[in-house]
């Protein structure tokens, strides 16, 4: 495994074999080019895709020498690392697949038995369940609502009344919408209920009630014994709607009692409250889900916090959130579009009338309270104020502010704001800015101890075993968390230049330092400057260079002492005009800059549009740098600056030695995600990244590509693209395909092995991303070659999920690392995974705050022939080779380097308000807005990083 720490560092693993270890198996004879630098590798011209050798049926590829370890660790692990992470001689290349049925998920291989054995506990609870008959009816409420807890007030009420006369005493378990569930059959088939209840939107003193008519309709039997078969792994289909029924009636209480956030329950009762500003604060609550395991059922449960609004009058809520708005004057226009875009959607309550009414924000008003009127019923013109004066001897007080505007645009409603209150449990699902995420760490960050305790205490305040309901399906909820078998996998031993005062370095519990270690590859910069749009003095402009370049020579860069252009301070309100300055001036030298360090200005903000200017308009590689770092010297932010500039300006494809990886045969490890909009924006485009790997035997320099598309489309969409031209000859393009060539202009190889490691994606749309993916894969390697189809194996990347795990004994040294988390290189691939398929959970980081998240790796296809060894021992080991820190990280490369990219890209189109996440979301139509390209010299290194 090589290790390029930043940029040019690049570190490997030990070269030389134990003495069990057989002779390597030699690379398939592949046509390089010659020792030139730069992407092609030499002078000669890159040859196009033919046909290239492929491995014999001899030719068995190898991962054993990616787990080699120091000293005795290596030696012991010699050879059960031959035995067990050996790949089997290479399978064709499959056709990819055409339908759902076609595309079966492949199935575990084994399970992995590499690294030291050891115990953790996951806050998973087992569930038994016993054979009864289970109901499922179709149900349809008129008049139709949207809100789900209107229906459960209906289905209650229906309960209440209907229970022992009609139902048969019956309990049935509803899901909010369509559908309910019961133990047993009811005494028929189709049935009407009539159901009234109070409505909340009466404007009458006397509330008047609001009828509604119910249809009851059998619908089918879920079936438990294709469940409990599927257990045994007797079948490979996921009985779902089984599961469903099972996991409504688990969510049936709390849905009742708490507010349902997707899987989530929050309330005052769960847990201490707190404010976040801004009129908001956070509830405490937890995460629950059924899921099917290798132990049978499990219930996850996972302590959880989200941010409400505040149960606060209007107007405190508008002075709270736009403190630096001047109140005391009529609002501008720019500031009303604010207010407007805070409030629509919330629900405020009235009682000024002498009764309780609810309505929803649908916006403010155009003109302040105080020039507010309207016509009374004797034809006389009243303003607002007049009116709640005499009408409710209310005198308004904030008389510059709009009124809310309630009703539709034909019927619009207009109240003060200080006569309506915002309803409690309504969740903020917007940004929250920096202030509000720190106040939300800080009061929910819990070590690996307190939370483990928290969710035990949580399990044992719902009482699933007494909840009548649960009871009646004959289920049964353990309360102790599950004790897993698991292995710590060994680091690999990285290599660093021999010239350093220490070429080979051991990571310990994940992280190691860059003292007395020089970069395998150090990159080399000729043509710099700085510019400083902080207020820091000149002097220590000029003492911040001299360090930063000392530090990039000391770790093996080739960095010019000085500067194209002096360094020099800007006004932070004219970044663009400097940015450009800085380019023409450099131009007017007839030069082409290579890297620009940018001190960012005191006031956050300018980040995004640096480097959209940057990296779309002038095409310069930048180093942005804070200027309270700046200003300390500090010798360790000095290393990191160099790791990532380094990473930024190396081009030289120059491999001092060949370290040993995937080897056999020229692989390619591309990583993949997708970016959503912020909640609240409409008009964003999601943001699809790809990037791969561009050097071999080594993976260690990274490309990335960039493409927008329909809004909260999770499925990229220019994976694989074609078109006509005007002659109507078929043009091929899309991201994969870009990708491959440029591998091939890096390497002058093409890539016999595809490992791609796709983020972002919810076991929902796994086989609807998977289908169309590998389509788009199969096809962009056909455009490039008549039938060219390298092996692939495709991997999803799952950090969203709520599995925690634990040190089995929190005080022992041998289990858990400095922050008391488990320790890095935890794998589980037994008892909580996956009944059937190819999963495993990795722990590959080493905590440094709170409850560390393992990463869960789901493998959807796999044409190489991956052992359960093979797999998790490389995507660990690629987890110490990221180039911003030396420390190994939570999720592999390929796949941060991704959301890195795509993270970057929104900041074109959105500036710094930018915030988008990774994470599944509905499919998405219409026009959107591309994105400006990136300047080809830019694209060329990991700019992203």
């Amino acid at each position: 495994m090589s290790r390029r720490g930043g940029g040019g560092r690049r570190s490997g693993r030990d070269q030389q074999a134990p003495p069990s270890t057989p002779a390597p198996v030699p690379t398939p004879s592949v046509q390089r080019g010659g020792s030139g630098r730069g992407r092609g590798r030499g002078g000669s011209s890159v040859p196009v895709y033919a046909a290239a050798p492929r491995p014999t049926a001899t030719s068995t590829p190898t991962v054993a020498q990616t787990v080699t370890q120091a000293g005795t660790s290596a030696s012991a692990l010699a050879v059960e690392v031959e035995q067990r992470l050996t790949l089997p001689a290479q399978p064709p290349a499959q056709s990819p697949p055409s339908s759902s049925k076609a595309g079966t998920i492949p199935r575990r291989p084994g399970f992995g038995t590499v690294g030291r054995k050891c115990v953790v506990r996951a806050n998973h609870f087992l569930v038994k369940i016993a054979d009864c008959d289970l109901y499922h009816y179709d149900v349809t409420i008129r008049p139709e609502v949207t809100s789900k807890k209107v229906n459960r007030g209906v289905m209650t009420e229906l309960c209440n009344l209907y229970g022992e006369s009609h139902l048969g005493r019956k309990k049935p378990a509803y899901d909010g919408g369509k559908s309910i569930y019961t133990a047993g059959p009811l005494p028929f088939s189709s049935k009407e209920f009539v159901v009234r209840l109070p409505d909340d939107a009466s404007s009458s003193a006397q509330r008047r009630e609001r009828e509604f008519k119910v249809v009851i309709k059998f619908a089918s039997k879920p079936d438990l014994h294709h469940l409990q078969q599927f257990l045994r792994s007797r079948q490979l289909d996921v009985p779902q709607e089984t599961i469903q029924v099972l996991d409504v009636v688990l969510r049936q209480t709390p849905s009742q009692m708490y507010t349902a956030v997707a899987r989530s329950f929050f309330h005052p009762d769960l847990g201490t409250k707190g404010e976040l500003g801004d009129g908001l604060e956070f509830w405490r609550g937890y995460y629950q889900s059924l899921r099917p395991i290798q132990m049978g059922l499990s219930l996850n449960v996972d302590v959880s916090a989200r941010s409400f609004y505040e149960a606060i009058w209007v107007h405190d809520f508008v002075f709270k959130h736009f403190n630096r708005i001047d109140f005391s004057r009529p609002l501008t226009d720019q500031d009303r579009v604010k207010v407007r875009k805070a409030l629509k959607g919330i629900r405020v309550e009235v009682a000024h009338t002498g009764h309780r009414k609810i309505y929803k924000i649908s916006g403010i008003s155009l003109q302040p309270i105080s020039q507010l009127s309207f016509t009374d019923d004797s034809n006389q013109t009243v303003s607002v104020v007049q009116y709640f004066r005499r009408k409710y001897n209310i005198t308004l007080k904030f008389v510059n502010l709009p009124a809310i505007q309630a009703g539709n645009e034909s019927r619009p409603i207009y109240l003060p704001m200080e006569v309506c209150k915002i309803v409690p449990g309504q969740r903020y699902s917007k940004k929250l800015n920096e202030r509000q995420v720190t106040n939300l760490l800080r009061a929910t960050c819990q070590r690996p101890i307190d939370r483990e305790h928290s969710i035990v205490q949580m399990v044992g305040k719902n009482r699933y075993n007494a909840d009548s309901l649960v009871r009646e399906f004959q289920i049964q909820v353990g309360e102790a968390l599950t004790l897993v078998d698991a292995r710590v996998l060994p680091p690999p031993m990285l290599k660093y230049h021999d010239t350093g005062k220490e070429p080979k370095e051991n990571p310990r519990m994940g992280k190691w330092n860059m003292i007395n270690k020089k970069m395998v590859n150090g990159g080399k910069v000729d043509f710099w400057t700085c510019v400083n749009f902080s207020r820091l003095n000149q002097d220590v402009l000029f003492r911040f260079c001299q360090e930063l370049v000392e530090m990039c020579n000391s770790k093996g860069m080739v960095f010019n002492h000085t500067p194209l252009l002096q360094p020099k301070n800007s006004h932070p309100g004219q970044i663009e005009r400097a940015l450009r300055d800085v380019h023409r001036l450099v131009a007017q030298k007839g030069k082409q800059l290579q890297l620009l360090v940018i001190i960012l200005p005191d006031v956050k903000g300018s980040y995004g549009r640096i480097k959209t200017v940057c990296e779309t308009e002038l095409g310069i590689v930048s180093q942005c740098c804070q200027p309270r770092q700046a200003a300390k010297m500090n010798k360790q932010y000095f290393e990191n600056v160099a790791l990532k500039i380094n990473v930024k300006v190396l081009l030289n494809d120059a491999i001092q030695r060949r370290i040993p990886k995937v080897t056999d045969v020229p692989t390619i490890i591309i990583g993949a995600d997708v970016t959503h909009p912020q909640p609240g924006e409409d008009s964003s485009p999601s943001i699809a990244a790809v990037v791969a790997s561009m050097d071999w035997p080594e993976v260690t320099k990274y490309r990335g590509m960039v493409s927008a598309q329909a809004h909260r489309e999770e499925i990229i969409q220019d994976l694989y693209k074609s078109s006509q031209n005007s002659k109507g000859e078929l043009v091929h393009g899309g991201l994969i395909r870009e990708i491959l060539r440029a591998f091939r202009m890096s390497t002058g190889l093409k890539p016999q092995r595809i490992i791609f490691y796709r983020d972002g994606v919810s076991e929902g749309q796994f086989s609807q991303v998977l289908l169309y993916e590998m389509d788009a894969i199969r096809k962009a390697c056909a455009s490039l070659e008549s039938g060219y189809l390298p092996p692939v194996t495709f991997v999803v990347v799952q950090k969203r999920h709520h599995t925690r795990l634990f040190p089995a004994d929190h005080r022992s040294r041998d289990q858990t690392d400095p922050s008391g988390n488990i320790q890095p290189g935890t794998v589980v691939d037994t008892h909580i995974c996956h009944p059937t398929e190819f999963d495993f959970y990795l722990n590959s980081h080493a905590g440094i705050q709170g409850t560390s998240r393992p990463t869960h790796y789901h493998v959807l296809y796999d044409e190489n022939g991956f052992n359960a060894d093979a797999l998790q021992v490389l995507t660990n080991n690629l987890c110490y080779t990221y180039a911003r820190c030396t420390r190994s990280v939570s999720i592999v490369p390929p796949a941060y380097y991704a959301h890195l990219a795509a993270f970057r890209a929104r900041y074109y189109i959105e500036g710094d308000s930018s915030d988008g996440a990774s994470s599944s979301g509905g499919g998405g139509g219409g026009e959107f807005r591309q994105l400006p390209l990136i300047k080809d010299n830019v694209k060329e290194v990991m700019f992203y990083c």
